[in-house]
């Protein structure tokens, strides 16, 4: 196992701290965590838009870079996830509107419950978006790349020649356990915005994931990329 660097430990820490918070302020109770701390531009917020825009930049470079290696596949995976990480940053600032104080076009406003420029505050009728398509759906997604991906790169050859072809990024086993400890303290707590802490605590493992995944060598070649079922023993970090 690779012994993970400085930075990783820092980024991992703060996960760490995040769930602990979680839990202190399930049982303290005060309006600090909704006002303050989990607040609406408030500190947390501000670290996933950072944290999810530095997201972009890693894999915006990683995909110029593969793209000078002329590995195809990977270039896909690449700019489809930057595109994502740009987007998920875009929809957090509201696409400036929150910033520049600018009005929302009208048909965003009469088909949104909260007339902010993005689309995860869109209703279809009384069905919100926010808990359809960017909640339940997109947590399945998630925690599928996150842990199930995790667990099968390191027990199926297959899997990880398919992940390594494409250069997806392999959480680690820690990654794993944060995201689902997580994911168990967010279901239990009984606390307003506590959606908007996980967020956070995503942001900070996903930048995480593509700084120091599972599969770094795939990453860390300049050039020949993985061909056909060639099998490359996996690594967890």
């Amino acid at each position: 196992m690779i012994k993970p660097p400085v930075f990783d430990k820092v980024l991992l820490a703060l996960v760490v701290a995040n769930i602990f918070a979680l839990i202190v302020f399930h049982f303290v109770q005060t309006d600090v965590f909704q006002t303050v701390y989990a607040a609406e531009d408030g500190p947390a917020e501000w670290a996933t838009i950072v944290l999810l825009f530095l997201s972009f930049t890693v894999l915006a470079r990683q995909a110029l870079r593969f793209a000078g290696a002329g590995e195809r596949r990977a270039v896909v995976t690449m700019a489809v996830g930057a595109a994502l990480f740009f987007f998920a940053a875009g929809e957090e600032i509201s696409w400036g509107q929150r910033i520049f104080d600018w009005q929302a076009p009208e048909i965003i406003t009469d088909n949104s419950f909260r007339s902010e420029t993005n689309l995860h505050n869109l209703k279809v009728g009384e069905v919100k978006l926010v808990k359809v398509l960017f909640g339940n759906v997109l947590t399945v997604v998630l925690l599928g790349w996150l842990v199930g991906l995790t667990v099968l790169y390191s027990r199926s050859a297959r899997v990880a020649a398919l992940a390594d072809r494409w250069a997806v990024p392999v959480a680690g086993y820690r990654h794993a356990v944060l995201v689902l400890a997580a994911s168990v303290v967010i279901a239990v707590v009984d606390l307003q915005r506590k959606w908007e802490i996980y967020e956070t605590i995503f942001s900070f493992v996903a930048l995480s994931i593509f700084l120091y995944p599972q599969n770094g060598h795939v990453f860390a070649r300049k050039s020949n990329p993985v061909r056909g079922d060639a099998t490359v023993e996996p690594r967890d970090a």
